[in-house]
């Protein structure tokens, strides 16, 4: 089969790889669709970040060359002999994070704060090919009425829905999302799903601002505009109930931070490349809640449910799909010098 595969940075090849079978824990499944995310673009063009190089990932050997993608739908053609909650042609969403079965997070729920950290696409070979096999606790049926692009952002969605329900975000409550990448976005549609009353969102792309107020944003500013705070505080009374860091920069968490009630939540959800100073003295007199989220947990299921009952579109995110012999110049390129793509989806039947 095709594959598209990491060998280093800005190296892509989309080449022959084996089809790979599935163990007696695994399921195989037949892509339709894959989506390129945020981080298979940082692996392109800073790699390696998560993809194990010098030693292997512990939990199933991989190292090295790696056919990339995570985000996914298709239809299951094959499983191992232990594997009975799904079977052959049942149409499924991969929830790819690894669980480490040792780890003392698994039997609490907390399974993606189990280590060594991983990801089918990353720490494993993954879904820019015809068929992947994936652990068969990462598989869920989709919803009949979901369309197989929309089950390719699932997994995303579920990183802003995750974000969103880690704030403690209420009916009417206000929010600010600093970045409107794909998460970004898609936060701005789980916050208007959730009933947010007003959604500020800041960016540096026009065109992304426009997207964002195309999905719900309430007010849209240029990032680089020093009065963010003062304006949103201006227009709320005493600054946001909740702040999403979806940016990931020392600009962006201040300017959300500053935006934040006396008592307001803030999330960070971006993967910051670097350190950030931050005022823990202000941070105190004000009782901040600041907290990191890991991608997500146990929210999969409501997260297609959402989808399924078109309160979630998140199909409006969706600014070009591509073949997989297209994916470096159509995907990865693009999105490093188009700000107006927002999710690139590869079609596996092109």
């Amino acid at each position: 089969m095709k594959a598209a595969r990491w060998h280093a940075a800005k190296d892509i090849r989309v080449e022959k790889a084996p089809i790979p079978t599935p163990t007696d824990d695994q399921v195989k499944i037949e892509v339709k669709f894959t989506g390129i995310c945020g981080s298979d673009l940082h692996e392109y063009t800073h790699g390696p970040q998560l993809i194990p190089t010098k030693k292997p990932y512990p939990l199933n050997g991989h190292m090295g060359v790696t056919t990339l993608g995570h985000e996914f739908a298709g239809v299951v053609v094959g499983t191992g002999k232990n594997v009975t909650h799904v079977k052959k042609g049942d149409r499924v969403v991969v929830e790819p994070i690894f669980r480490n079965p040792e780890s003392p997070f698994i039997t609490t729920g907390e399974y993606n704060l189990s280590e060594p950290l991983g990801f089918v696409g990353l720490t494993a070979n993954g879904a820019f090919a015809k068929y992947v096999v994936v652990e068969d606790y990462m598989v869920h049926r989709m919803p009949d009425k979901m369309t197989f692009e929309q089950g390719a952002i699932v997994e995303p969605a579920a990183v802003a829905a995750y974000a969103i329900q880690q704030s403690g975000m209420e009916l009417g409550d206000t929010i600010f999302i600093a970045g409107a990448g794909p998460i970004g976005l898609l936060t701005v549609q789980v916050a208007v799903a959730s009933g947010a009353s007003q959604i500020f969102v800041s960016d540096v792309s026009e065109s992304r601002l426009e997207k964002a107020k195309e999905v719900g944003a309430t007010h849209i500013f240029d990032a680089r505009d020093k009065d963010i705070p003062q304006r949103i505080r201006k227009m709320t009374g005493h600054g946001v109930d909740v702040f999403i860091d979806a940016a990931g920069v020392q600009a962006s968490f201040d300017t959300g931070i500053s935006s934040l009630r006396n008592g307001g939540t803030a999330i960070l959800v971006a993967l910051f490349a670097k350190s950030v100073q931050h005022n823990a003295l202000d941070h105190t007199l004000r009782e901040l809640t600041i907290k990191g989220t890991a991608a997500y947990r146990n929210i999969f299921p409501e997260v297609m449910a959402l989808i399924n009952s078109g309160r979630l579109p998140v199909e409006k995110l969706i600014t070009s799909v591509i073949a997989l012999d297209e994916i470096v110049e159509k995907g990865f390129e693009a999105l490093t010098k188009d700000p107006s793509e927002v999710k690139i989806l590869v079609d596996l039947d092109r």
